[in-house]
C-alpha cells in the first residue's frame, strides 16, 4: 500500500515517514501543494494525507478541486483547527477522515490502514493470469490450483503485474509499487526478486522481460 505526505513541518513527516515505514507502506514525502500535484500526475497512491494549512494555501480547497474533476484518492487531513465546523468542513469538501494535532501516532497508522483498505474496495478481489491466482486481501497465491509462498515484495510485484496482463510494466513502476520512489532504478533488488518469482511460479514461465523496458506477465 503506497500513501502520499504532503507536511510541511520537517520533523514531523520525517516521523511519520518512519512510523508508516515500519508498518509496512511505501510513502512518498513533500512538504507543500505543488509538490503534491505532481507527485499525485506521476505516481498511484491508495491514501493521501495532507496537513491542511501548506504554504501554498488550505489543502482543503486544494482537494475538493481534485474531487470536482473526479478523483477518488482517500484523504486524511491533519490540522490543529478542531472546532465542529472545520471537521464538517473537512469532510463535506472532500475529506474522508479528519485528525487533530496532537495526536497519536498509532492512531495515524489505524487510520491510515484503513483508507487504504477503502481504496482497494472495487478493485477485483482476485487478480487471474494463466493458472496463477493472487488474493491481495488475503495475501495469497496459487499456480494450478498449489499454494506458493511468497515475501512481501514479491507479492507487491507479481501484484503490479498481473494488474495488467499482457502489457509491459516500467522497471521505475514496478520499484515504486513495491518499495517507493526513492528507489534506486540502478539497484539489482527488482531483478532479485523477478528471479525469485519466475523460480516460484516454476514453468512455463509467465514473466518475461521487455528490453529497455521493463517486465510483463502472460500465459
Amino acid at each position: 500500500m503506497r500513501v502520499l505526505m504532503t507536511e510541511d513541518d520537517e520533523n514531523l513527516r520525517v516521523a511519520l515517514e518512519a512510523a508508516l515505514r515500519a508498518a509496512g507502506f511505501a510513502v512518498d514525502t513533500v512538504g507543500d501543494l505543488p509538490a503534491a500535484d505532481e507527485a499525485l500526475f506521476v505516481n498511484s497512491y491508495d491514501c493521501a494525507v495532507f496537513d491542511r494549512m501548506l504554504p501554498a494555501g488550505d489543502a482543503l480547497r486544494y482537494v475538493h478541486a481534485r474531487r470536482q474533476d473526479g478523483w477518488q484518492v482517500p484523504v486524511l487531513f491533519l490540522t490543529a483547527r478542531d472546532s465542529e465546523a472545520d471537521r464538517v468542513d473537512g469532510l463535506r469538501l472532500g475529506g474522508d477522515d479528519y485528525l487533530v494535532k496532537p495526536f497519536a501516532v498509532p492512531e495515524l497508522v489505524a487510520r491510515v490502514r484503513s483508507l487504504c483498505r477503502r481504496s482497494a474496495v472495487g478493485r477485483p478481489a482476485v487478480l487471474r493470469c494463466a493458472d496463477v491466482e493472487l488474493d491481495g486481501g488475503r495475501h495469497r497465491v496459487t499456480r494450478a490450483g498449489v499454494l506458493l509462498t511468497l515475501a512481501r515484495k514479491e507479492l507487491l510485484v507479481l501484484e503490479r503485474l498481473m494488474s495488467t496482463p499482457g502489457l509491459p510494466v516500467s522497471r521505475q513502476e514496478l520499484l515504486s509499487y513495491a518499495w517507493d520512489e526513492m528507489a534506486d532504478p540502478a539497484s539489482n533488488v527488482l531483478d532479485v526478486v523477478i528471479a525469485q518469482l519466475r523460480r516460484k511460479l516454476h514453468d512455463p514461465p509467465l514473466i518475461h522481460t521487455v528490453r529497455g523496458v521493463g517486465y510483463l506477465i502472460s500465459g
